[in-house]
């Protein structure tokens, strides 16, 4: 199960039951020990100033009305804990196949998209775990957390030569 990769999901609900289905999900994540499989469970809210006879009021508004986000690992338990929480009407997706949401999607409605934990940062010296740089030593010139991939310079027939290898390819020195 650890490979799996958890996505933010979108739960369509009656509304007016968003924060209901927030701490229903998350009672149920408790009850079944599903913490390592349902991760986040958010109602999005916004900040917004109204203004009634002169007076300025910050009040707080869901950014989505009738939708709950959910980081949660897919599956047929995490699937059917959601879908049966009562106020969910479905997830946002074709027919009864959610669709995560993508990073673009995330960061368009203001939400911070989780970067990867990288153990190292630009100007480490990190060593080649596997494959063809095997052994090898270099610095970090760039991180690509997109794609998992870190660029290192490495010494090449008395050069410094940059080369892209995957997060899990390298460890710091």
């Amino acid at each position: 199960m650890a490979d799996a990769e958890a996505h933010w999901y979108v739960a369509h609900t009656y509304s007016g039951y968003e924060n209901k289905v927030k701490m229903d999900i998350e009672k149920t994540i408790e009850n079944r020990n599903l913490q390592d499989q349902i991760l986040e469970v958010s109602v999005p809210m916004l900040n917004v100033v109204e203004e009634k006879s002169d007076a300025k009021k910050t009040v707080q508004k869901k950014m989505f009305p009738a939708y709950v986000l959910i980081k949660m690992i897919m599956n047929d338990d995490t699937w059917y804990v959601v879908r049966n929480t009562r106020g969910v009407t479905g997830f946002v997706g074709p027919g009864s196949k959610p669709v995560p949401l993508t990073d673009a999607e995330m960061e368009s409605m203001g939400l911070k998209v989780d970067a990867p934990n990288v153990p190292f940062s630009i100007g480490d010296l990190v060593v080649v775990k596997s494959g063809v740089w095997e052994d090898t030593t270099g610095v970090v010139r760039q991180i690509d957390h997109q794609n998992r991939t870190v660029t290192i310079n490495i010494d090449m027939f008395g050069r410094e030569t940059p080369v892209e290898i995957s997060f899990n390819d390298v460890e710091t020195v």
